[in-house]
């Protein structure tokens, strides 16, 4: 499983009403859960900063990773990023001929 970090900003009408980003997180948490059921989520976070949320988890495939980040857009998100991360180990492993 490769590990994926999704960084998502939402729209400013979602971000103004509270009870709404509650509502809409937990249809988006569903609906991803529902389409890529392989992916293990890892960490969720609330930022204050130019993103709103961060999420680390693992897929299968970046097809999957492709998946997750579709249905975020579709689901309110203004923007989304989705970085391939390693941990550092096996970073270090990638590294080691390039010296």
């Amino acid at each position: 499983m490769a590990l994926y970090v999704l960084m998502t900003r939402l729209t400013p009408e979602i971000s103004a009403d509270l009870k709404k980003r509650e509502a809409i997180g937990k249809e988006w948490k569903k609906k991803v859960d529902k389409v890529c059921s392989d992916v293990t989520w890892k960490a969720h976070y609330a930022l204050l900063g130019p993103y709103d949320f961060m999420d680390i988890y693992e897929a299968d495939s970046d097809e999957t990773a492709a998946k997750v980040s579709m249905i975020t857009r579709s689901n309110g998100a203004l923007s989304v990023e989705t970085w391939p991360a390693f941990n550092w180990s096996h970073f270090l492993e990638i590294i080691k001929d390039c010296q």
